[in-house]
């Protein structure tokens, strides 16, 4: 007997995510394979809007581009073999000259220039680096992923990637220059 997989494409996945028995569900894609993603606990949600106002009021202010909030679909890679890769961080930065016309109704179509990921408990560690690995190969710059246990973060370029702890800053560096986010402000109320 043979089992025939089924490969999602990103229009697949927005017409699927919008069908009424899935409101409210979260979904993103790896390789064209459908993904559920659970809903954010307290501390999760706490950081990643945190992080989501620091670079919201720095972009506003200097007029660079869009920041997108959780659950914003990227599509990272369109796969003429239909797996497609639709990736949702819980904050993401887009350049405006990337998006001449605005942002679009359905899923942003290129990866982020930032890409913010907040670990939830449930999240295991391989899958968190598939998507960094995922982000920085279809072109985001930079990728912050925040550890809520250890209140530390990592950030990911292409040239690697290093641990800033709770007495460190987060620098937006050539992607957001001047942005500068204490991480002891992150944890503060979580």
């Amino acid at each position: 007997m043979t089992v025939l997989e089924r490969f999602f494409t990103a229009d697949d996945l927005w017409e699927f995510s919008h069908r009424p028995e899935n409101e409210g569900k979260r979904f993103e894609l790896n390789e064209g394979i459908l993904v559920e993603m659970s809903p954010a606990g307290g501390k999760h949600g706490g950081i990643a809007g945190g992080l989501f106002g620091h670079i919201w009021i720095f972009v506003g202010e200097h007029d660079l581009g869009y920041v997108t909030a959780a659950e914003t679909g990227f599509i990272l890679f369109k796969n003429p073999d239909g797996r497609d890769i639709v990736r949702a961080p819980d904050v993401g930065f887009i350049k405006a000259d990337r998006l001449p016309n605005g942002l679009p109704d359905g899923f942003i179509p290129l990866a982020p220039d930032l890409a913010v990921e907040v670990v939830s408990p449930t999240d295991e560690a391989e899958e968190v680096q598939a998507k960094v690995n995922q982000y920085l190969k279809y072109g985001t710059r930079l990728v912050w992923v925040g550890y809520p246990k250890s209140k530390t973060f990592m950030v990911h370029t292409v040239d690697g990637a290093h641990s800033i702890d709770i007495d460190g800053t987060l620098d937006g560096g050539d992607v957001l220059p001047g942005l500068k986010i204490p991480v002891r402000e992150l944890f503060r109320r979580v």
